[in-house]
Protein backbone atom coordinates (compact mmCIF):
# COMPACT_ATOMS: atom_id res chain seq x y z
CA UNK A 1 0.00 0.00 0.00
CA UNK A 2 1.53 3.73 -0.62
CA UNK A 3 4.22 4.70 1.62
CA UNK A 4 2.41 7.53 3.59
CA UNK A 5 0.19 5.03 5.60
CA UNK A 6 3.14 2.92 7.23
CA UNK A 7 5.49 3.61 10.07
CA UNK A 8 2.13 3.87 12.52
CA UNK A 9 2.15 1.44 14.51
CA UNK A 10 4.79 1.32 17.65
CA UNK A 11 5.18 -1.71 19.98
CA UNK A 12 2.13 -1.55 22.55
CA UNK A 13 -0.17 -1.18 19.31
CA UNK A 14 1.84 -4.16 17.69
CA UNK A 15 1.02 -6.03 21.01
CA UNK A 16 -2.07 -5.21 21.49
CA UNK A 17 -3.14 -6.50 18.08
CA UNK A 18 -1.09 -10.05 18.71
CA UNK A 19 -3.20 -10.25 21.80
CA UNK A 20 -6.44 -9.03 20.39
CA UNK A 21 -6.01 -11.31 17.07
CA UNK A 22 -5.42 -14.29 19.27
CA UNK A 23 -7.59 -14.43 22.29
CA UNK A 24 -10.69 -14.22 20.98
CA UNK A 25 -13.91 -15.89 21.21
CA UNK A 26 -12.65 -18.94 21.77
CA UNK A 27 -11.74 -18.52 25.30
CA UNK A 28 -15.87 -17.72 25.87
CA UNK A 29 -16.89 -21.31 24.27
CA UNK A 30 -13.81 -23.66 24.41
CA UNK A 31 -12.57 -24.09 27.82
CA UNK A 32 -16.22 -25.52 28.83
CA UNK A 33 -16.21 -27.75 24.98
CA UNK A 34 -12.60 -29.25 25.76
CA UNK A 35 -13.04 -29.93 29.33
CA UNK A 36 -16.56 -32.14 28.06
CA UNK A 37 -14.28 -34.07 25.71
CA UNK A 38 -11.20 -33.85 27.76
CA UNK A 39 -12.72 -33.51 31.57
CA UNK A 40 -9.52 -32.36 33.36
CA UNK A 41 -7.20 -33.67 30.87
CA UNK A 42 -8.38 -30.85 28.47
CA UNK A 43 -5.83 -28.55 30.91
CA UNK A 44 -3.26 -30.51 29.40
CA UNK A 45 -4.56 -29.80 25.86
CA UNK A 46 -4.18 -25.97 27.11
CA UNK A 47 -0.83 -26.65 27.68
CA UNK A 48 0.14 -28.68 24.61
CA UNK A 49 -1.56 -25.90 22.55
CA UNK A 50 0.52 -23.01 24.48
CA UNK A 51 4.10 -24.64 23.83
CA UNK A 52 2.68 -25.90 20.12
CA UNK A 53 1.64 -21.79 19.46
CA UNK A 54 5.11 -20.53 20.46
CA UNK A 55 7.23 -21.96 17.05
CA UNK A 56 4.57 -21.32 15.13
CA UNK A 57 3.84 -17.62 16.26
CA UNK A 58 8.24 -16.93 15.88
CA UNK A 59 7.84 -18.70 12.26
CA UNK A 60 5.09 -15.91 10.83
CA UNK A 61 7.00 -13.44 13.08
CA UNK A 62 10.48 -14.01 11.71
CA UNK A 63 8.99 -14.13 8.18
CA UNK A 64 6.77 -10.71 8.78
CA UNK A 65 10.04 -9.12 9.88
CA UNK A 66 12.49 -9.97 7.07
CA UNK A 67 9.45 -9.39 4.51
CA UNK A 68 6.80 -7.60 5.45
CA UNK A 69 4.12 -6.96 3.31
CA UNK A 70 0.34 -6.74 3.00
CA UNK A 71 -0.35 -10.27 1.33
CA UNK A 72 0.99 -11.84 4.41
CA UNK A 73 1.35 -15.62 4.29
CA UNK A 74 0.05 -15.64 1.04
CA UNK A 75 3.14 -12.80 0.06
CA UNK A 76 5.46 -15.51 2.01
CA UNK A 77 4.22 -18.41 -0.04
CA UNK A 78 4.24 -16.35 -3.52
CA UNK A 79 7.80 -15.63 -2.90
CA UNK A 80 8.85 -18.78 -1.97
CA UNK A 81 6.97 -21.19 -4.44
CA UNK A 82 4.59 -19.52 -6.92
CA UNK A 83 2.25 -16.87 -7.79
CA UNK A 84 -0.58 -19.26 -8.24
CA UNK A 85 0.56 -21.27 -4.46
CA UNK A 86 0.60 -18.04 -2.69
CA UNK A 87 -3.12 -16.74 -4.28
CA UNK A 88 -4.50 -20.21 -3.50
CA UNK A 89 -3.54 -19.26 0.36
CA UNK A 90 -4.55 -15.79 0.11
CA UNK A 91 -8.08 -16.72 -0.79
CA UNK A 92 -7.83 -19.28 1.97
CA UNK A 93 -7.36 -16.80 4.63
CA UNK A 94 -9.35 -14.59 2.71
CA UNK A 95 -12.42 -16.37 2.76
CA UNK A 96 -11.69 -18.00 5.90
CA UNK A 97 -12.50 -14.59 7.76
CA UNK A 98 -15.54 -13.96 6.14
CA UNK A 99 -17.04 -16.71 8.23
CA UNK A 100 -14.36 -15.84 11.11
CA UNK A 101 -15.62 -12.83 11.87
CA UNK A 102 -18.77 -13.21 12.27
CA UNK A 103 -18.60 -16.03 14.10
CA UNK A 104 -16.49 -14.78 16.83
CA UNK A 105 -18.73 -11.39 17.04
CA UNK A 106 -21.85 -13.96 17.50
CA UNK A 107 -19.92 -15.88 20.16
CA UNK A 108 -18.99 -12.64 21.94
CA UNK A 109 -23.03 -11.45 21.38
CA UNK A 110 -24.11 -15.07 22.75
CA UNK A 111 -22.41 -13.94 26.53
CA UNK A 112 -23.79 -10.93 26.38
CA UNK A 113 -27.44 -12.20 25.50
CA UNK A 114 -27.63 -14.96 28.04
CA UNK A 115 -26.52 -12.69 31.07
CA UNK A 116 -28.59 -9.70 30.24
CA UNK A 117 -32.05 -11.92 28.72
CA UNK A 118 -31.76 -10.74 25.46
CA UNK A 119 -33.67 -12.33 22.40
CA UNK A 120 -31.82 -13.89 19.30
CA UNK A 121 -32.39 -10.78 17.48
CA UNK A 122 -30.67 -8.59 19.33
CA UNK A 123 -27.72 -10.96 19.52
CA UNK A 124 -27.23 -10.54 16.06
CA UNK A 125 -27.65 -6.68 16.47
CA UNK A 126 -24.97 -6.70 18.51
CA UNK A 127 -22.58 -8.80 16.23
CA UNK A 128 -23.56 -6.74 13.66
CA UNK A 129 -22.37 -3.79 15.84
CA UNK A 130 -19.16 -5.05 16.46
CA UNK A 131 -18.55 -6.06 13.02
CA UNK A 132 -19.87 -2.59 11.95
CA UNK A 133 -17.33 -1.19 14.50
CA UNK A 134 -14.27 -3.10 13.27
CA UNK A 135 -14.96 -2.02 9.59
CA UNK A 136 -15.22 1.44 10.28
CA UNK A 137 -11.90 1.54 12.85
CA UNK A 138 -10.44 -0.10 9.26
CA UNK A 139 -11.25 2.69 7.29
CA UNK A 140 -10.04 5.45 9.50
CA UNK A 141 -6.97 3.85 9.66
CA UNK A 142 -4.72 0.92 11.74
CA UNK A 143 -3.28 3.66 13.71
CA UNK A 144 -6.76 5.18 15.53
CA UNK A 145 -7.23 1.11 14.95
CA UNK A 146 -4.22 -0.02 17.12
CA UNK A 147 -5.02 2.77 20.04
CA UNK A 148 -8.23 1.29 20.27
CA UNK A 149 -7.23 -2.05 20.36
CA UNK A 150 -4.11 -0.87 23.40
CA UNK A 151 -7.45 -0.22 25.69
CA UNK A 152 -9.67 -2.95 24.28
CA UNK A 153 -7.14 -5.55 25.33
CA UNK A 154 -6.14 -4.00 28.84
CA UNK A 155 -9.53 -4.00 29.78
CA UNK A 156 -9.83 -8.14 28.68
CA UNK A 157 -6.67 -8.75 30.25
CA UNK A 158 -8.20 -7.05 33.73
CA UNK A 159 -11.50 -8.76 33.52
CA UNK A 160 -9.99 -12.47 32.72
CA UNK A 161 -7.30 -12.01 35.73
CA UNK A 162 -9.64 -10.95 37.94
CA UNK A 163 -11.89 -13.56 37.34
CA UNK A 164 -9.87 -16.46 37.72
CA UNK A 165 -8.38 -14.49 41.21
CA UNK A 166 -12.62 -14.56 42.17
CA UNK A 167 -13.13 -18.14 41.19
CA UNK A 168 -10.43 -19.76 43.30
CA UNK A 169 -12.75 -19.73 46.18
CA UNK A 170 -15.02 -22.28 44.40
CA UNK A 171 -12.51 -24.63 43.30
CA UNK A 172 -12.29 -27.96 44.33
CA UNK A 173 -9.19 -29.90 43.84
CA UNK A 174 -11.32 -33.09 43.61
CA UNK A 175 -12.32 -32.09 40.21
CA UNK A 176 -8.68 -32.21 38.39
CA UNK A 177 -8.83 -36.35 39.01
CA UNK A 178 -8.44 -38.43 37.64
CA UNK A 179 -6.10 -36.91 34.86
CA UNK A 180 -7.24 -38.17 32.47
CA UNK A 181 -10.38 -39.30 32.25
CA UNK A 182 -10.85 -39.91 28.98
CA UNK A 183 -7.95 -41.36 27.72
CA UNK A 184 -5.09 -39.50 25.52
CA UNK A 185 -7.27 -39.57 22.43
CA UNK A 186 -9.54 -37.10 23.72
CA UNK A 187 -6.68 -34.59 24.50
CA UNK A 188 -5.39 -35.09 20.95
CA UNK A 189 -8.86 -33.99 19.77
CA UNK A 190 -9.15 -30.98 22.00
CA UNK A 191 -5.87 -30.09 21.38
CA UNK A 192 -6.79 -29.68 17.51
CA UNK A 193 -10.02 -27.89 18.99
CA UNK A 194 -7.92 -24.89 21.03
CA UNK A 195 -6.03 -24.39 17.43
CA UNK A 196 -8.95 -22.12 16.37
CA UNK A 197 -7.96 -20.30 19.82
CA UNK A 198 -4.72 -19.88 18.43
CA UNK A 199 -4.98 -18.62 14.95
CA UNK A 200 -4.58 -14.95 14.93
CA UNK A 201 -0.45 -14.43 14.24
CA UNK A 202 -1.01 -14.96 10.62
CA UNK A 203 -3.59 -11.93 10.78
CA UNK A 204 -0.93 -9.57 12.19
CA UNK A 205 1.75 -10.40 8.93
CA UNK A 206 -0.78 -8.38 7.05
CA UNK A 207 -0.74 -5.44 9.04
CA UNK A 208 3.71 -5.20 9.33
CA UNK A 209 3.84 -2.60 6.64
CA UNK A 210 2.02 -0.24 9.05
CA UNK A 211 4.63 -0.82 11.63
CA UNK A 212 7.05 1.76 12.98
CA UNK A 213 10.49 -0.96 13.18
CA UNK A 214 9.34 -4.32 11.79
CA UNK A 215 12.34 -5.45 11.99
CA UNK A 216 13.07 -4.60 15.70
CA UNK A 217 9.66 -5.27 17.24
CA UNK A 218 7.76 -7.88 15.07
CA UNK A 219 9.41 -10.37 17.24
CA UNK A 220 9.69 -9.24 20.53
CA UNK A 221 5.81 -8.38 20.06
CA UNK A 222 5.40 -11.93 19.36
CA UNK A 223 6.85 -13.43 22.72
CA UNK A 224 5.69 -10.94 25.08
CA UNK A 225 2.04 -11.56 23.74
CA UNK A 226 2.59 -14.97 23.39
CA UNK A 227 3.22 -15.41 26.80
CA UNK A 228 0.40 -13.16 28.18
CA UNK A 229 -2.07 -15.08 25.66
CA UNK A 230 -1.05 -18.70 27.31
CA UNK A 231 -1.10 -17.37 30.45
CA UNK A 232 -4.38 -16.24 30.25
CA UNK A 233 -5.86 -19.31 28.59
CA UNK A 234 -4.16 -21.91 30.45
CA UNK A 235 -5.86 -20.00 33.69
CA UNK A 236 -9.08 -19.72 32.58
CA UNK A 237 -9.35 -23.00 31.75
CA UNK A 238 -7.89 -24.41 35.21
CA UNK A 239 -10.74 -22.29 36.41
CA UNK A 240 -13.60 -24.18 34.26
CA UNK A 241 -12.53 -27.27 35.03
CA UNK A 242 -11.65 -26.48 39.07
CA UNK A 243 -15.28 -24.97 39.73
CA UNK A 244 -16.43 -27.41 37.25
CA UNK A 245 -18.36 -25.11 34.73
CA UNK A 246 -19.16 -27.46 32.55
CA UNK A 247 -21.29 -30.25 31.39
CA UNK A 248 -25.06 -30.11 30.32
CA UNK A 249 -26.10 -26.73 30.26
CA UNK A 250 -23.01 -24.89 31.30
CA UNK A 251 -20.01 -25.54 28.41
CA UNK A 252 -21.79 -23.27 25.70
CA UNK A 253 -21.35 -20.35 28.17
CA UNK A 254 -18.47 -22.00 30.82
CA UNK A 255 -16.69 -18.72 31.24
CA UNK A 256 -19.97 -17.01 32.11
CA UNK A 257 -20.24 -19.22 35.46
CA UNK A 258 -16.74 -18.75 36.50
CA UNK A 259 -17.38 -15.06 36.35
CA UNK A 260 -20.44 -15.30 38.41
CA UNK A 261 -18.69 -17.19 41.09
CA UNK A 262 -16.12 -14.36 40.87
CA UNK A 263 -18.55 -11.60 40.65
CA UNK A 264 -21.49 -12.75 42.29
CA UNK A 265 -24.58 -10.51 41.26
CA UNK A 266 -22.41 -8.42 39.00
CA UNK A 267 -21.26 -11.36 37.29
CA UNK A 268 -23.78 -10.62 34.57
CA UNK A 269 -22.18 -7.01 34.01
CA UNK A 270 -18.78 -8.27 34.01
CA UNK A 271 -19.54 -11.19 31.77
CA UNK A 272 -20.87 -8.79 28.80
CA UNK A 273 -18.21 -6.34 29.05
CA UNK A 274 -15.40 -8.95 28.47
CA UNK A 275 -17.60 -11.04 25.54
CA UNK A 276 -17.83 -7.46 24.18
CA UNK A 277 -14.04 -6.39 24.27
CA UNK A 278 -12.82 -9.92 23.58
CA UNK A 279 -14.71 -10.09 19.90
CA UNK A 280 -14.30 -6.42 18.80
CA UNK A 281 -10.47 -6.98 19.60
CA UNK A 282 -10.20 -9.72 16.96
CA UNK A 283 -12.68 -7.74 14.68
CA UNK A 284 -10.22 -4.95 14.37
CA UNK A 285 -7.30 -6.93 13.58
CA UNK A 286 -9.15 -9.90 11.44
CA UNK A 287 -10.99 -6.75 8.91
CA UNK A 288 -8.09 -5.05 8.78
CA UNK A 289 -6.08 -7.75 7.71
CA UNK A 290 -8.35 -9.28 5.31
CA UNK A 291 -8.63 -5.78 3.49
CA UNK A 292 -5.19 -5.64 2.74
CA UNK A 293 -5.04 -9.05 1.98
CA UNK A 294 -7.71 -8.30 -0.73
CA UNK A 295 -5.66 -4.92 -1.50
CA UNK A 296 -2.78 -7.44 -2.19
CA UNK A 297 -4.33 -9.89 -4.10
CA UNK A 298 -6.11 -7.60 -6.64
CA UNK A 299 -2.87 -6.03 -7.38
CA UNK A 300 -1.37 -9.21 -8.34
CA UNK A 301 -4.31 -9.82 -10.56
CA UNK A 302 -5.82 -12.72 -8.54
CA UNK A 303 -8.69 -11.30 -7.05
CA UNK A 304 -11.25 -8.81 -8.81
CA UNK A 305 -10.19 -5.15 -9.25
CA UNK A 306 -12.58 -3.64 -7.44
CA UNK A 307 -10.46 -5.16 -4.23
CA UNK A 308 -7.62 -2.40 -5.14
CA UNK A 309 -9.54 0.37 -4.02
CA UNK A 310 -8.60 2.91 -1.84
CA UNK A 311 -10.34 5.63 0.30
CA UNK A 312 -8.97 8.74 -1.30
CA UNK A 313 -8.79 10.51 2.12
CA UNK A 314 -7.64 7.52 4.39
CA UNK A 315 -5.45 5.47 2.03
CA UNK A 316 -6.98 2.84 3.59
CA UNK A 317 -8.23 -0.53 1.14
CA UNK A 318 -12.12 0.54 1.25
CA UNK A 319 -12.66 -2.13 -1.67
CA UNK A 320 -11.78 -4.84 0.33
CA UNK A 321 -13.58 -2.88 3.38
CA UNK A 322 -17.34 -2.93 1.01
CA UNK A 323 -16.23 -6.52 0.01
CA UNK A 324 -15.70 -7.66 3.91
CA UNK A 325 -19.66 -5.86 4.88
CA UNK A 326 -20.99 -7.62 1.91
CA UNK A 327 -19.98 -11.33 2.64
CA UNK A 328 -20.70 -10.23 6.33
CA UNK A 329 -24.08 -9.31 5.89
CA UNK A 330 -24.62 -12.60 3.82
CA UNK A 331 -22.77 -15.04 6.69
CA UNK A 332 -25.80 -13.78 9.66
CA UNK A 333 -28.22 -13.72 6.83
CA UNK A 334 -27.17 -17.30 7.16
CA UNK A 335 -27.27 -17.70 10.06
CA UNK A 336 -30.48 -15.35 11.25
CA UNK A 337 -32.68 -17.95 9.39
CA UNK A 338 -31.19 -21.17 10.61
CA UNK A 339 -29.34 -22.78 7.88
CA UNK A 340 -26.24 -23.05 9.64
CA UNK A 341 -26.27 -23.15 12.93
CA UNK A 342 -22.94 -21.87 14.85
CA UNK A 343 -21.35 -24.91 15.92
CA UNK A 344 -21.02 -25.82 12.52
CA UNK A 345 -20.02 -22.31 11.11
CA UNK A 346 -17.16 -22.11 13.92
CA UNK A 347 -15.69 -25.31 12.25
CA UNK A 348 -15.90 -24.64 8.81
CA UNK A 349 -12.77 -21.92 8.60
CA UNK A 350 -11.00 -24.20 10.95
CA UNK A 351 -9.36 -26.28 8.09
CA UNK A 352 -8.50 -23.27 5.66
CA UNK A 353 -7.04 -21.76 9.25
CA UNK A 354 -4.80 -24.58 9.34
CA UNK A 355 -3.58 -24.81 5.76
CA UNK A 356 -2.68 -20.97 6.26
CA UNK A 357 -0.68 -22.08 8.21
CA UNK A 358 0.96 -25.16 6.93
CA UNK A 359 1.98 -22.91 4.00
CA UNK A 360 3.43 -19.89 6.29
CA UNK A 361 5.50 -22.52 7.59
CA UNK A 362 6.31 -24.07 4.63
CA UNK A 363 7.68 -21.11 3.01
CA UNK A 364 9.52 -20.34 5.77
CA UNK A 365 12.09 -23.81 5.25
CA UNK A 366 12.82 -21.83 2.21
CA UNK A 367 12.34 -17.96 3.23
CA UNK A 368 14.49 -18.71 6.52
CA UNK A 369 16.95 -21.06 5.12
CA UNK A 370 20.05 -18.77 6.23
CA UNK A 371 19.04 -18.98 9.85
CA UNK A 372 19.65 -22.55 11.36
CA UNK A 373 17.31 -21.61 14.39
CA UNK A 374 14.69 -19.78 12.03
CA UNK A 375 15.10 -23.01 9.62
CA UNK A 376 14.19 -25.26 12.52
CA UNK A 377 11.20 -23.26 14.16
CA UNK A 378 10.03 -23.25 10.39
CA UNK A 379 10.33 -27.03 10.27
CA UNK A 380 8.92 -28.14 14.11
CA UNK A 381 5.99 -25.35 13.13
CA UNK A 382 5.15 -27.67 9.78
CA UNK A 383 5.44 -30.85 12.19
CA UNK A 384 3.46 -29.78 14.52
CA UNK A 385 0.13 -28.14 11.87
CA UNK A 386 0.63 -31.32 9.74
CA UNK A 387 -0.33 -33.90 12.94
CA UNK A 388 -3.22 -31.34 14.11
CA UNK A 389 -4.36 -31.43 10.83
CA UNK A 390 -5.04 -34.81 10.54
CA UNK A 391 -7.93 -34.42 13.14
CA UNK A 392 -9.57 -32.16 10.96
CA UNK A 393 -12.72 -33.94 9.82
CA UNK A 394 -15.96 -32.57 7.49
CA UNK A 395 -14.22 -28.94 7.77
CA UNK A 396 -12.20 -30.27 5.12
CA UNK A 397 -15.53 -29.47 2.59
CA UNK A 398 -14.63 -25.76 2.97
CA UNK A 399 -10.60 -25.32 1.38
CA UNK A 400 -11.74 -28.20 -1.58
CA UNK A 401 -14.54 -25.56 -1.81
CA UNK A 402 -12.68 -22.75 -1.87
CA UNK A 403 -9.84 -24.40 -4.56
CA UNK A 404 -12.71 -25.19 -6.66
CA UNK A 405 -13.90 -21.19 -6.69
CA UNK A 406 -10.08 -19.98 -7.26
CA UNK A 407 -9.47 -22.62 -10.29
CA UNK A 408 -12.99 -22.17 -11.45
CA UNK A 409 -11.96 -18.09 -11.11
CA UNK A 410 -8.47 -18.25 -12.89
CA UNK A 411 -9.84 -20.45 -15.98
CA UNK A 412 -12.11 -17.58 -16.16
CA UNK A 413 -9.87 -14.97 -16.13
CA UNK A 414 -7.39 -16.30 -18.45
CA UNK A 415 -9.79 -16.66 -20.59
Amino acid sequence: MPAQKTTALRLPHIVALYVGAVLGCGILILPGLTADIAGSGSIISWVLMSAISVPLALTMGFLAQKYPNEGGVSWFVRIAFNEQAGSLIGWFFLLSTIIGVPVLALTGAGYIAAAFGFSELVRIGIAGGVILLGLLLNYLGMKLSGQIQVIVVVTTIGILLGSFLGSLRAIDPANYIPVLPFGWMSVGYATSLIFWSFIGWEAVTHITVEFQDPKRDVVRATLIASAIISTLYILTAFAVVGTHSYGSGLSDVSLLRVIQLSFGSHGAVCTGFAALFVCIAPSITYIGAASRLGYSLSKTGYAPLFLSRLSGRYHTPVGGIIFLFICFSLIFLIYGTGLLPLTTLIQLPNATFILTYLGGCAAGLILLKDNRFTRIVSGVSLVLTGIIFFFVSFAMIFPVLITICWWIYLKIKMK
